[in-house]
């Protein structure tokens, strides 16, 4: 089956439905604050109580650290980055950089645009039960090198076909070339094209994702059965994938997690050209191929509030927040929720070695580790700028109305600066202030729009394509309203229009962004 929608304009009441046999509901969880909540070579998955090979982006509980028991997210987090209050969890994948092509010793952090969780609950005849505390899942093959076997579509039902995870989503103004070339055979600078999405397909395109609020994606589903003979830890052997929806006999059916990961790629046009077999991508694990993309969870839920969204919530693209019935509410979305890294490191801005000494490697290259040396450049003794010098002038031209709102609020940028991280508990909260602000190297003129709700406005375009907007609450990107058609270009040089915020109770915006959807089942 193939599963496509477009954001939808206006809002709309998230119904009490519940999941059946014959139809599929789901809810996104969203994320708020400043940047994530860490990123550092932390996986108390496959390295615990010790760094990890390569860095990841990590979103959830406070309580995430090296080392991990069962109930450390649920019972420890002292705040979730989940707007979801209830959500502990944790969900982290591989960060991305930007290597110079001129230059493979000049290598930039590319900041994390946003993340989303979709919970699907898949129409099935099992029943839908919420995660345990501590249940561990990894999805993908951070060795991987090669391009599937199976081509570049995404296949998440054994009915459908080998099962294939994982993606890369590349959203465009146009479509009139497709992201991946019908001809490529993975080997040589582009991935493998979705039979079905001209958007996506398996490893990295060559081309500018350059879709209006929708950069380069990262797309990775979770299997939604769990063998509980394996256990909750043993994340090698507890999961798989349902055949015709349903989970084998003594299996529980847990729901279908879907990790969408948008980075600030349309910084770094200008600095590299398309359709010559080199995009300048990779994976902190040193992958410039994209197939080795995996993820990671481990959930902190409180078992009944998880249950009540299954069993009554399809707010879909909305979000949880808007599930009727919430247990344990909100956060405030104009906090932010951001931990210090274990590792004295610097994992963003400029860098001429990927974080741990990981090398960049080669498309055809073969299968590789993962992992560098461990050498590690600490913070104190390298200057870490949020983006190179190149990078920033050439974004100051070509960034989108969506890119500088970002650059200008500092929401894309990854979370608590490795400039100040240092040897301490990776569970320990530290609020965004001024201080960390300020070190990820945001324009001046932030301090000063902080009062203002700011509305950046693409051009007056004609019928019948419409207009796109981004919405900033005091200084920060919460959520964007994007108003869309099927042919909606790529935004120019947007006007900027100001209002004062009148002091009446801030009403927060539901974020929207065009995207398709394709999961075979």
């Amino acid at each position: 089956m193939v599963f496509s929608k477009l954001a939808l304009l206006g809002t709309f009441a998230a119904s009490a439905t519940a999941y059946s046999a014959n139809q599929r509901t789901f809810a996104v969880n969203h994320f708020y604050g400043q940047g994530p909540l860490l990123t550092a070579r932390v996986d108390p998955i496959v390295n615990p109580g010790k760094p990890a090979g390569h860095v990841h982006t990590i979103q959830g509980g406070s309580a995430f650290a090296m080392t991990m028991e069962d109930n450390t997210a649920l019972n420890d987090s002292n705040c979730t980055s989940s707007i979801v209050k209830n959500d502990k969890s944790n969900y982290w994948t591989p960060s991305l950089y930007f290597v110079d092509p001129k230059d493979p010793t000049n290598i930039t952090a590319v900041p994390l645009f946003y993340m989303n969780v979709y919970y699907f609950f898949e129409a099935t005849s099992d029943k839908i039960t919420a995660f345990q505390p501590g249940h561990r899942m990894l999805v993908g093959d951070q060795t991987l090198r090669t391009p599937p076997p199976n081509g570049g579509g995404s296949v998440v039902d054994y009915s459908a076909g080998t099962p294939q995870p994982v993606q890369v989503t590349c959203p465009r103004a146009s479509y009139d070339a497709p992201a991946y070339p019908a001809n490529s055979d993975g080997l040589h600078g582009v991935g493998l094209p979705d039979p079905i999405s001209k958007q996506s397909g398996a490893g990295f395109p060559d081309v500018y994702c350059d879709a209006f609020a929708s950069p380069m994606r990262l797309d990775i589903h979770f299997p939604s059965c769990y063998n509980p003979e394996a256990g909750l830890t043993n994340y090698k052997t507890n999961m798989d994938w349902p055949t015709k929806g349903n989970c084998p006999k003594g299996w529980v059916h847990t729901p279908h997690l879907f990790y969408e990961v948008y980075y600030n790629t349309p910084l770094f046009n200008g600095l590299w050209t398309p359709g010559e077999g080199k995009q300048p991508f990779v994976l902190s694990n040193g992958d410039p191929t994209g197939y080795s993309l995996h993820g990671d969870f481990i959930s902190g839920w409180d078992v009944e509030t998880l249950q009540q969204i299954i069993d009554n919530c399809d707010a879909g693209d909305i979000g949880m927040d808007h599930c009727p019935g919430l247990i344990g509410g909100l956060n405030d979305p104009s906090t932010s929720c951001n931990i210090k890294s274990p590792i004295d490191e610097v994992v963003d801005g400029s860098m001429s070695l990927l974080p741990g000494g990981v090398p960049v490697g080669k498309w055809g290259g073969g299968n590789g580790g993962g992992n560098g040396t461990g050498v590690v450049h600490p913070a104190s003794s390298v200057a870490a700028s949020a983006t190179s010098a190149t990078a920033s002038e050439t974004s100051s031209e070509t960034a989108s109305a969506s890119n500088e709102a970002s650059s200008a609020t500092g929401w894309a940028s990854n979370g608590a600066p490795s400039a100040t991280a240092s040897e301490s508990n990776g569970a320990s909260p530290v609020a965004a202030s001024e201080t960390d602000v300020a070190s990820t190297a945001l324009p001046a003129a932030t301090s000063a729009l902080a009062s203002f709700d700011i509305v950046y406005t693409a051009p007056p375009a004609a019928p019948p394509v419409a207009t796109s907007t981004v919405i900033v609450s005091a200084g920060e990107i919460v959520y964007q309203t994007i108003i869309v058609t099927a042919d909606q270009p790529a935004p120019t040089s947007p006007g900027v229009s100001r209002v004062k915020k009148d002091g009446a109770a801030w009403k927060r915006k539901d974020r929207r962004h065009a995207h398709r959807h394709e999961m075979k089942e």
